[in-house]
């Protein structure tokens, strides 16, 4: 979908990632990447009470705007 970093398919998916952490990889193709950043998330949702869940929102963010397909 996207032609590599900056392209306007990262940008969407950094920002669905923003909201649902592993839904711009899953959007990118990535499904080992959204599954690892949606996971991520819910266990540190969890085990913090809801105050680390953010970090992993930002990094699934941030990875799906930066990545760049081989």
């Amino acid at each position: 979908m996207s032609a590599g970093k900056g392209s306007a398919g990262n940008v969407i998916a950094a920002l669905v990632s923003l909201l649902v952490p592993g839904l711009g990889q899953l959007v990118q193709g990535r499904f080992l990447a959204a599954f690892f950043f949606f996971f991520g998330a819910a266990v540190l949702w969890f085990v913090s009470f809801g105050t680390l869940g953010w970090v992993m929102h930002l990094w699934a963010c941030l990875n799906a705007a930066l990545w760049k397909p081989r």
